[in-house]
């Protein structure tokens, strides 16, 4: 079994993939909003392992990407005490095996260029990537797998708890598709803003992308609110929740084969 974990803004996710059903079986997700030590943070896992009948001993493989440093250290630590395995962490240098590029490496996080490793894997053609996270990222990537470009604008929680924080009428309110695109009340109100509003800005980000382009891409959602936003499914070729794991696999194995 193949461990992955994505230690990002929001969550540190522990994605487990089982080779023999070529399927991502189980993911654990630990919330790194708040102070997390090595202690608890193994009490979670090991509470996780047990309710789900993980054994430590079947896992093989640990990939890790990272886009928060002061984890690192405490990730590597519990690898090698909990797991009893050392972790591979995806670095700039990671790429130089794989089909996919890009001219600042050390400079992207290697979220994104995870998901540009499992999504250049599965289309080998071009394509831009909605990663709908922390942060709303465009990923532009070309028929040769190098990464032009990417955009990023406030995640979807983001610009909710933006508003929140920083007005004093406000209330925070729950994500989901209102009855209506005008709001009756406060609730209903920023949730059409948000709802239809993003999916407004992803159409046209994507439009604007291709334009600039001239010539058309698969276009791949992923991240934990990539189904979120329903009227959104026609626009992408696939929606993959897993796509970053599935390139933190790839590549750690492209530099560390079994």
């Amino acid at each position: 079994m193949f461990l992955s974990i994505d230690a990002g803004n929001s969550n540190i996710v522990f994605g487990f993939y089982e080779a023999q059903s070529a399927t991502w079986k189980y993911e654990c997700r630990v919330n790194t909003k708040t102070e997390i030590s090595l202690l608890q943070l193994e009490k979670e896992l090991h509470l996780f392992f047990l309710e789900n009948d993980i054994k430590i001993a079947h896992i093989d493989q640990v990939g890790f990407s990272s886009v928060v440093p002061e984890l690192n250290q405490m990730i590597a630590q519990f690898c090698s005490e909990f797991l009893g395995k050392s972790c591979y962490l995806i670095a700039g240098k990671s790429y130089q095996k794989l089909k996919v590029s890009s001219r600042r490496p050390n400079e992207i996080g290697t979220d994104i260029m995870c998901n540009v490793a499992a999504a250049y894997e599965k289309f080998q053609d071009a394509c831009v990537i909605v990663d709908f996270g922390t942060a709303l990222t465009f990923t532009v990537v070309d028929k040769k797998g190098a990464v032009q470009g990417v955009n990023i604008v406030p995640g979807l929680h983001t610009a909710m708890r933006s508003l929140f924080h920083n007005t004093s009428k406000l209330p925070e309110v729950e994500l989901v598709q209102p009855k209506s695109a005008i709001g009756k009340n406060t609730v209903e109100s920023i949730q059409a803003g948000i709802y239809f509003g993003y999916s407004g800005l992803v159409r046209g980000m994507l439009i604007e992308i291709e334009k600039e382009l001239g010539y058309s891409s698969r276009i791949i959602a992923t991240g934990g609110l990539s189904s979120i936003i329903s009227n959104l499914q026609s626009s992408f070729d696939a929606v993959d929740r897993n796509l970053t794991l599935e390139g933190i696999r790839l590549i750690t194995i492209a530099n560390q084969p079994i």
